[in-house]
């Protein structure tokens, strides 16, 4: 009699238990997303630039984050150096060519966890036409409630990564302005 009553406790205990969350999108939050760069200027100063428009979906899988994954689209015409001649300089030819190749993209091939808050994502990041493997090392700040909108779902992730320019045919002054640039994105989503 007692195994028969442990069983049905067991039974209904696994009943009770809530099914696994699907997979959940996530919009980017335009007022609380920077997507920066850095490069060494003529072998001098750190110098810094933004892009203004990012757009895309993550989509988390908490009960499996390897199916995870991240489709972002970056408006290139919407850098901003600080400087609007140089902004007109990297528009050109020399660099993003603009006219030819308006957007840049980045989408997830690989999602790996590696702690509750830190995660590399491997993905194809396409400039100017070519494509190149990259790793972004993503750190999760958050993921809740919105504060002061409790029936919104949040996550605000820290991302960054380090390309070479020349990679994507943007070569021109390599080595005197340096290959390497480094990307970093701070960012808040909402969930759809």
């Amino acid at each position: 009699m007692k195994k028969l009553i442990a069983i049905a406790l067991i039974a209904c205990g696994a009943l009770s238990t809530p099914a696994y969350a699907e997979p959940q999108p996530y919009k980017f939050d335009p007022n609380h997303t920077e997507l920066l760069f850095t490069y060494r200027h003529l072998g001098l100063s750190n110098a810094y630039g933004q892009f203004k428009k990012v757009d895309g979906t993550v989509t988390i899988d908490r009960e499996k984050p390897a199916d995870s994954s991240v489709d972002v689209t970056i408006d290139v015409a919407s850098i901003d150096s600080g400087i609007d001649k140089f902004d007109e300089h990297l528009k050109a030819d020399d660099f993003f060519d603009v006219k030819n190749f308006p957007t840049m993209t980045f989408k997830s091939t690989k999602v790996e966890k590696l702690s509750d808050e830190k995660f590399k994502v491997t993905g194809d990041l396409t400039i100017k036409g070519k494509t190149v493997p990259t790793i972004l090392d993503v750190t999760l700040l958050a993921d809740q409630k919105h504060p002061m909108k409790q029936d919104v779902q949040v996550a605000a992730f820290s991302a960054s990564t380090t390309i070479k320019r020349s990679e994507f045919g943007m070569g021109k002054y390599v080595p005197l302005t340096s290959d390497e640039v480094k990307i970093i994105i701070e960012t808040e989503m909402f969930g759809q």
